[in-house]
């Protein structure tokens, strides 16, 4: 199958997917830096994630099962807003 109009230069196409790229790894970067100092902020204002009120912990002779639910719903919250508020640009 032969293209109507080929490119004229066909690794231009493949510099605009490695640029493309490339963006989206500095935003996530930049995203992951963000979520650190958040949880660095949280910490030092009393805030400790994965200790919320809600969160279960059972205690055994023999061991521990924790589950951090409200810390899954708070997260799961915050990162739903988060995308919602990217797929609207």
């Amino acid at each position: 199958m032969r293209l109507r109009n080929p490119p004229k230069n066909p690794s231009a196409c493949c510099q605009n997917k490695l640029v493309n790229i490339g963006r989206a790894l500095v935003v996530a970067g930049a995203l992951l830096i963000v979520a650190g100092l958040l949880f660095l902020a949280a910490e030092r204002l009393g805030i400790r994630l994965g200790r919320l009120p809600g969160d279960i912990t059972l205690r055994g002779r023999h061991g521990v099962f924790y589950f951090p639910l409200v810390t899954c719903i708070l997260l799961s919250v915050i990162l739903s807003l988060v995308l919602w508020l990217l797929r609207r640009h």
